[in-house]
């Protein structure tokens, strides 16, 4: 059995939004921890994981979390469970067992998808939230919480009678 120090255990049950960033350092660790966090207050079947595209590229990243993310977590009074967890690349396998799939910034990430997983560029759904260097990483947390309570919202929602095409 694995500990539940550094693994993620999820109930059978429970529906899986699957992160993607780039580095899976900043942006999508933000995300799932939030989401997780604010899955268990709204009482939701729903938890979070993350991964990156191409955390090849985050040679400068120090640590298994940014600065940015903890500090942000922080001061929105979030435990994290996986701050000590080092970034993970995404598999087809992450792709497959996921129920729904965001990217996080459609200009970095879309080629990256329509690059690594071709089969896989239509079927996710994609943000606009820019990477450090393009957005302030202040204002760039704060708009990605927006959209994880949107999202939170949605997926909370009783199921229609009619497919509303998201991913």
């Amino acid at each position: 059995m694995a500990s539940a120090s550094n693994v993620a255990i999820f109930d059978g049950d429970m529906k899986i939004v699957l992160f993607l960033c780039t580095g899976n350092y900043y942006r999508s660790r933000f995300a799932e921890e939030l989401f997780n966090h604010r899955a268990g207050d709204v009482g939701t079947d729903w938890q979070a994981q993350s991964r990156g595209l191409a955390i090849e590229r985050g040679k400068h990243n120090v640590g298994p979390l940014s600065h940015f993310t903890l500090h942000a977590l922080e001061a929105r009074r979030v435990v994290t469970r996986g701050a000590a967890r080092f970034p993970l690349p995404c598999t087809v396998v992450d792709l497959e067992g996921a129920d729904h799939v965001v990217a996080l910034d459609e200009a970095e990430h879309r080629p990256l998808m329509r690059e690594r997983f071709p089969e896989w560029e239509g079927r996710i759904e994609y943000w606009g939230i820019g990477d450090v260097g393009f957005a302030a990483p202040d204002q760039a947390l704060s708009l990605l919480e927006a959209q994880i309570e949107k999202l939170l919202k949605g997926l909370t929602l009783p199921a229609r009678s009619t497919d509303s095409g998201r991913a």
